[in-house]
């Protein structure tokens, strides 16, 4: 379909032209992409820098293991919160003044960190840093698709510029926490810097036009539910999405203290290169899973993560850093695979005039398995030890893969 023809669907099913503009070309050229990516990747990057620097707020502030994920699950509930609060907004209001707002709220967060070092600093700008993650996903996924004239192009580009920032955040933060001054402090600031040529975005023309009362309409908070018709495969699919967050939860709120407490390894860079290996590793897992059925790609997802998380297990009686690196590799990989395989499942099968509202129930399911398993890691790390609570993990993520594997292979071929 042409970019002079194409209509987009507003949430409630009804389509709609796109924003007129004297410069049509321009949007769909590299240049604008380029830019949206840019934006999307530099907004990442900032939600993840506080990652390798769990370990330096543990010990200025004497936070148990506990708190650190308590802080950590502050982020997954400002996703949450714009994913239910502002989910239409983008549709509605137009995708510029979303992302604008997303770098905007996302400059604050650094703010915040940088000029705050106590308890309650730390808890605003990871909940400002998921508020932020939330407004830029939905709304720069879909504005580098539209620029691009190509859905599959501008999926796959969306998803290397997501998890690519994920990844660069902790590299990007640990880096500077060993070999620069102020590492509660710099890491925010060069964040900060990185969103300032996002502002570029305001150059490049919007590609859904606003609707009159578009913004009022679009901060009604999002429906959640599935169609009963879908609710079994939907089950397999927010499973794996669940169990796939679950691992990343547990890796970037916990990494400092697995490699302090169980491998003696105190260095930040290490602390920044972990994650973004199984980011990285990831973001291969989302490319390849494109060749595979969603079933297939579901299926593999769900062996492959468990088996990352045991040799994570592993690495601690073992001693072995190398160990450790190559499980979380294994793993960050089959939450690639899974993850996308999830997401095509669930927008394949959802009628057009429920997709949104199935994609965020999706969603919320996936931020609970980032929030709620790595609590209990958590809680078992500060009353027992940290071989427990990884072991008990394992065995919970391997259980629901299981559940859910054993449900697509009941499902028909089909379905």
């Amino acid at each position: 379909m042409s970019e002079e023809t194409a209509v987009h669907r507003r949430a409630d099913g009804a389509s709609r032209p796109p924003a007129t503009s004297s410069d049509q070309k321009f949007r769909t050229t590299v240049g604008g992409a380029l830019i949206a990516t840019y934006l999307f990747a530099a907004v990442m990057v900032s939600t993840t820098l506080p990652t390798p620097l769990y370990a330096i707020y543990a010990q200025r502030l004497s936070l148990k293991p506990f708190m650190i994920t308590i802080i950590f699950a502050a982020y997954a509930v400002g996703v949450l919160a714009a994913l239910l609060l502002f989910g239409r907004l983008a549709d509605l209001a137009g995708r510029k003044p979303v992302l604008i707002a997303a770098v905007a709220v996302s400059a604050v967060s650094g703010v915040v960190f940088i000029t705050t070092s106590n308890l309650t600093g730390l808890f605003v700008g990871r909940f400002l840093s998921g508020i932020s993650a939330g407004l830029v996903t939905g709304a720069a996924t879909a504005y580098i698709s539209e620029l691009y004239g190509d859905r599959k192009r501008g999926g796959l580009v969306a998803t290397i510029a997501n998890m690519g920032g994920l990844g660069l955040g902790p590299l990007v933060s640990g880096l500077l926490a060993q070999h620069a001054p102020d590492p509660t402090k710099l890491p925010y600031a060069v964040g900060i810097a990185l969103l300032v040529p996002a502002l570029l975005v305001l150059i490049v023309p919007d590609t859904i036009a606003r609707e009159p009362g578009g913004v009022r309409t679009g901060l009604r908070p999002q429906r959640l539910g599935v169609p009963p018709d879908m609710r079994i495969a939907f089950a397999a699919a927010s499973i794996a999405g669940f169990v796939g967050f679950a691992l990343l939860g547990f890796i970037t709120s916990l990494v400092g203290s697995f490699l302090a407490q169980g491998l003696a390894d105190h260095s930040h860079q290490t602390a920044g290169i972990v994650p973004f290996l199984i980011f990285a590793a990831g973001t291969g897992g989302q490319v390849v899973a494109g060749r595979w059925s969603t079933r297939h790609a579901l299926l593999i997802g769900l062996a492959v993560v468990p088996v990352g998380l045991a040799l994570i297990t592993a690495a601690l009686p073992a001693d072995s850093l190398a160990l450790f690196v190559c499980g979380g590799i294994v793993g960050g990989a089959g939450v690639g695979v899974a993850f996308r395989a999830a997401v095509v499942s669930i927008a394949a099968r959802a009628p057009d005039e429920r997709r949104g509202e199935v994609l965020s129930t999706f969603f919320v399911i996936a931020y609970i398995g980032i929030t709620l398993p790595v609590i209990g890691a958590g809680v078992l790390i500060t009353s027992s030890t940290l071989f427990v609570a990884t072991v008990s993990l394992a065995v919970f993520v391997a259980a629901l893969a299981a559940i859910a594997a054993a449900i697509l292979i009941r499902l028909p071929a089909s379905t």
